[in-house]
C-alpha cells in the first residue's frame, strides 16, 4: 500500500434523477474528502453533487472527463493520485466500474498501491437480479448483445444453452431505442418455458420489474421503446 498516494472514492449516483433517496447520506461525507473528480459527464456530475451537498462550491474542485483517450486520462489520474490528491470517480448513472466507466482508473489506482473506497449505491443490474426471482448464486452480465440479427440470435441461443447446462442467470442490456427489437428476437428465439425478467426504469416512479416465461410474454408484450431496461434470462 502506498501511504503517500491519495485515496480513490467510487461515488455512486442516482439511476433516476427522481430517486434521491437511493443515495445514502454517507456519500456526501466521501465527496467532502475529494479534491479532484474524474467523471463521465461533467455537467450532470456537478448537478448531482450540488443536489446532495448544496453548500458545495463547485469551482473549488478540479474536474476531468473520462473519455476514450484512455492512456492520456490514466496518466493524468495516476499523476494526481501519486501527488496525494483524493479523487472521486463518478459515472453517468449507478456505480462506477459496474457496466459504467471507471474500471481503467481503478486499475491504475490498484497498480499505484492506493486505497480504493467503493461506496454503497444503486446498481440497476443487481437490483434487477434481486427482484427477478432468478438464480442469484450463479449469474453473468454480458453487456450488449450483437446488433447484427444473425449474430444476436446466435448469442441468445448460446445464453440459453448455458442456462440449461449450468442454471446461470444471464443478464444483458440494449440501447433503449432498440429494446423492442431485442425483445422480439428473444421471444422468437428462446424456448417458451425459459423465464425472462424485464426490469424497466429501475428506481424511478415508473419502475416495472416482472418475470414471466417467454411463452407468457408473447401474450402480453410490453412497449420498451426508449426505456432503460435490464433483461434477465433464467431456467424454468
Amino acid at each position: 500500500m502506498n501511504t503517500a498516494a491519495g485515496k480513490v472514492y467510487l461515488i455512486p449516483t442516482m439511476i433516476d434523477e427522481n430517486a434521491p433517496e437511493t443515495i445514502p447520506p454517507y456519500i456526501t461525507e466521501a465527496v467532502k474528502q475529494c479534491n479532484v473528480f474524474f467523471v463521465e459527464n461533467e455537467r450532470t456530475a456537478r448537478r448531482f453533487l450540488k443536489s446532495i451537498w448544496k453548500e458545495m462550491v463547485i469551482d473549488d474542485y478540479e474536474w476531468h472527463t473520462i473519455h476514450k483517450a484512455e492512456a492520456e486520462v490514466k496518466a493524468e489520474f495516476t499523476g494526481l493520485l501519486l501527488s496525494g490528491r483524493n479523487i472521486g470517480i463518478i459515472s453517468e448513472a449507478g456505480c462506477p466500474g459496474i457496466a459504467d466507466p471507471g474500471q481503467i482508473l481503478v486499475q491504475a489506482a490498484q497498480q499505484a498501491g492506493a486505497i480504493v473506497k467503493p461506496l454503497v449505491g444503486p446498481s440497476s443490474i443487481l437490483l434487477a437480479l434481486m427482484a427477478s426471482g432468478m438464480n442469484g448464486q450463479h449469474f453473468r452480465f454480458s453487456g450488449y448483445l450483437p446488433i447484427d440479427n444473425a449474430q444476436r440470435i446466435k448469442a441468445i441461443k448460446a445464453l440459453e444453452a448455458e442456462i440449461i447446462k449450468t442454471n446461470c442467470t444471464q443478464i444483458f442490456i440494449e440501447t433503449p431505442y432498440r429494446n423492442n427489437q431485442l425483445l422480439e428476437v428473444i421471444l422468437k428465439t428462446c424456448t417458451p418455458s425459459l423465464r425472462l425478467c424485464i426490469a424497466a426504469s429501475v428506481t424511478s416512479p415508473a419502475e416495472f420489474i416482472k418475470t414471466l416465461s417467454v411463452g407468457e410474454w408473447k401474450k402480453q408484450t410490453p412497449d420498451l421503446h426508449k426505456t432503460p431496461v435490464i433483461f434477465l434470462l433464467g431456467g424454468s
